[in-house]
């Protein structure tokens, strides 16, 4: 069952009528992966026997079991302290799993990666790279001209390896994307416009059809790790926005991560090595994917 939180900008008479089913529904356990006041405040009213939440800020003072975390150290990747409180909570009912779940967390059936890949392919033979250049206003990303320069080398390096390079964008992104691909025109690299979508739900769809995504770390970044498919994210080098803090959940092998170097400014992308990116980005392409089974099945269909 999945309940919709009116938000906190809802009034008394929603927030009201959301606490009446979450009472209603008798839930054994509550938990909240970033405490608010307000859910807090609601799972406690709602008489929720255990409430699991981190141990931080002051809302934590409607949780019976506070998890200290000290996020601010980034020493995991963010969802791996979302799994350990997960997992407090699953010992504290009791119950156990014999391993983790493991990726790709979105799963798709081959049908559905065939399907999408057709749509997306010149040709039964190429790789689909998609490249993001957009930030979304929310994260320091490589410049246009970098990201030209970046895809020019790795087309270069895989010269036997047929490429396709699609662009994608958000709704305010596509003169930033329309600039990406004319300057890969002029560098005589052929890149086409990621077939528009409806929303989260349609672009991850289509995007299960690739072989690797590029970005900046935003929210295309993180779809794609929980697809499985390769990523390549360019990250700040500030302690709450590492490579590690915002790792992808992909597999390891499929992971690459760039950032400035130790004595650069932490946030001067100009200062990330895009000869060395390029070539990780490039043995990737040549050799890793080719190990996936799921990839291999697609390409050949």
């Amino acid at each position: 069952e999945v309940i919709i939180d009116p938000g906190s900008q809802a009034d008394k008479a929603a927030q009201q009528a959301l606490l009446f089913h979450v009472k209603q529904s008798k839930f054994d356990a509550l938990l909240t992966l970033f405490s608010t006041p307000r859910i807090g405040w609601l799972g406690m009213k709602a008489g929720i026997p255990l409430r699991v939440a981190p141990a931080t800020k002051w809302a934590q003072v409607f949780y019976n079991v506070r998890v200290r975390q000290r996020r601010s150290q980034s020493a995991k990747p963010e969802y791996q302290y979302n799994v350990d409180l997960a997992c407090e909570l699953l010992a504290r009912l009791s119950l156990t799993l014999s391993t983790l779940p493991s990726p790709p967390f979105w799963p798709m059936d081959f049908a559905q990666r065939y399907e999408q890949r057709q749509t997306l392919v010149n040709d039964a033979s190429e790789r689909v790279v998609v490249v993001h250049p957009g930030s979304g206003g929310s994260a320091v990303n490589l410049s246009v001209a970098q990201y030209a320069a970046l895809i020019t080398q790795v087309h270069q390096q895989c010269q036997h390896l047929p490429l396709r390079w699609l662009i994608s964008a958000g709704p305010s992104e596509q003169p930033q994307a329309q600039e990406l691909r004319e300057q890969l025109a002029t560098n005589g690299v052929v890149a086409d416009h990621f077939p528009d979508t409806a929303g989260v739900d349609d672009f991850a769809l289509q995007l299960g059809g690739a072989d690797m995504l590029i970005a900046g770390s935003t929210g295309p970044l993180h779809i794609a790790g929980c697809l499985d498919i390769a990523t390549a994210g360019f990250y700040p080098a500030k302690r709450s926005a590492t490579p590690l803090r915002w790792q992808t959940c992909n597999r390891a092998e499929k992971r690459l991560a760039f950032s400035p170097p130790s004595g650069a400014d932490t946030q001067d992308m100009t200062a990330i090595d895009l000869d060395a990116a390029a070539h990780q980005i490039s043995a990737l392409l040549l050799g890793g994917l080719r190990t996936n089974p799921e990839i291999r099945v697609l390409s050949e269909g």
